[in-house]
């Protein structure tokens, strides 16, 4: 009786994680089957041959197409990390699954270190908008969008968080071959218009071989030194100095928040626009 008793009991519990893991997975099931529609439509422009709405011969009115066979997806070659300035990971993962927002990132990584994949590698996705890094104004086409949870002011970034963070960056720069200097904030390609991610660890990334820092001993710049020159060789878009100058020490001199460069900020700005040279 005790051994009928109890197994009716497991059967039971079984039957309830079964319908929680049901409703778990179902939570997104709408947004789900959008995504494979809007995966199979991109699938079917990219197999019509020859392609669609694409060069014309306009003195002859014709398409010329021979396929190649030298050819592959296209892949990021930069690296975008930014806070949430949300309140949870549910909450943005709400934001990202609603049309009305036109926002969303490759990754989104909580608190506790989960992290949730929402767009393929190999696909775009709408988290870097308006700004410029170099010579790149369109940022969502050749970068993968990291969406850390944190609020932006008062959250700490928990080691979990950094951990898998960290784990993930491994994968994305040994399968894509991303330079060590395409890992950046979205304040560094957005100055002015973003801030984040906030107060983050980024010497931590450098240390694992995401991003570059500054050495420990630093040496005086020379009197003709051009911190604007050093700025915009960084990557910085120096239309407007005094947001770039934020956005640089929003990354590598969080304590002091402003628009101006102190002696000290001087110092790290030479020893890292060095390693950009």
């Amino acid at each position: 009786m005790l051994y009928k008793n109890l197994t009716k009991s497991l059967y039971f519990l079984f039957a309830i994680s079964l319908l929680l893991n049901s409703c778990s997975s179902s939570k997104y099931a709408a947004t789900d089957k959008e995504y494979k529609r809007m995966a199979k439509d991109f699938s079917k422009i990219i197999k019509a041959t020859p392609p669609t709405g694409q060069y014309i011969d306009s003195l002859n009115n014709e398409q010329h197409f021979v396929g190649t066979v030298n050819m592959g997806i296209r892949k990021p070659n930069y690296v975008i990390i930014h806070h949430t300035a949300q309140d949870s990971t549910a909450q943005t993962l709400k934001t990202f699954t609603l049309k009305r927002t036109q926002t969303s990132a490759h990754y989104v990584i909580g608190r506790d270190g989960k992290v949730y994949q929402m767009v393929n590698d190999y696909l775009r996705a709408n988290h870097a908008g308006a700004g410029k890094w170099g010579t790149v104004t369109d940022m969502n086409s050749c970068s993968i969008g990291i969406e850390m949870d944190n609020n932006g002011t008062t959250d700490p970034w928990t080691d979990a968080q950094i951990n898998s963070l960290c784990s993930v960056l491994a994968t994305l720069k040994k399968k894509y071959s991303i330079p060590t200097a395409n890992f950046i904030g979205h304040a560094d390609f957005a100055p002015g218009r973003k801030n984040d991610p906030r107060n983050f660890p980024w010497k931590t990334l450098a240390i694992n071989g995401f991003g570059l820092w500054y050495d420990d001993i630093l040496t005086m710049p020379p009197l003709d030194f051009d911190t604007t020159v050093a700025l915009r060789i960084i990557g910085y878009n120096v239309s407007n100095v005094g947001n770039a100058i934020n956005a640089f020490k929003i990354h590598f001199a969080p304590d002091g928040d402003s628009k101006t460069l102190s002696e000290s900020d001087k110092l790290i700005l030479y020893n890292l626009y060095k390693k950009y040279l």
